[in-house]
């Protein structure tokens, strides 16, 4: 189980809810505060953990 330290973020699922609403990285990012390059990173699996402050702006961006 993750600590709130961190959060392992599920690359597809994230790019399938920022697909769902025709959003590029860029717009999910400026929605969510976090940078696209970083977005992009996190959709590849690249990301490692996340903070939960990123999850909690992507979530709130993408209303999930």
């Amino acid at each position: 189980m993750p600590t709130m330290a961190e959060v392992k973020i599920d690359g597809e699922k994230l790019q399938k809810f920022r697909l769902e609403r025709f959003w590029s990285r860029a717009e999910l990012a400026e929605k969510s505060g976090i940078h696209r390059d970083h977005i992009g990173r996190l959709e590849r699996g690249e990301g490692g953990s996340s903070h939960p402050p990123t999850v909690s702006h992507l979530a709130e961006a993408l209303g999930v």
